[in-house]
């Protein structure tokens, strides 16, 4: 915010310079990155086109997951390793978060 005016005031001041804007209801955003998530909870949603381009002003409660990709090879591993199904295998690896010595530990103590 511009320090010293009132919501209404900077509203009526994007409207002269042509910015339009709208508020968008959501309940969660999510940003899906390569090797993360980004996810804002409680998020407000400012949609703003100016120039004929839209941009998005998100604010919110962030926290980040790590998007572990688990591939065929990593289960192969721990299969050959612990002679479990496929499905054992990868939810195991799901569980320990993609950390392959750690599903296989936690496999042969079983």
């Amino acid at each position: 915010m511009i320090p010293g005016m009132n919501p209404a005031q900077i509203k009526q001041a994007m409207k002269k310079l042509g910015i339009k804007q709208e508020e968008i209801e959501a309940k969660q955003v999510i940003i899906k990155c390569a090797n993360k998530n980004i996810i804002i909870t409680n998020p407000e949603i400012i949609k703003m086109n100016m120039m004929g381009k839209d941009s998005l002003q998100i604010t919110g409660d962030i926290h980040e997951e790590q998007n572990e990709e688990i591939t065929e090879e990593d289960i192969l591993t721990v299969v050959e390793q612990t002679n479990v199904s496929k499905e054992k295998a990868k939810e195991t690896i799901k569980k320990c978060n993609g950390n392959l010595a750690e599903a296989i530990i936690k496999l042969q103590n079983n």
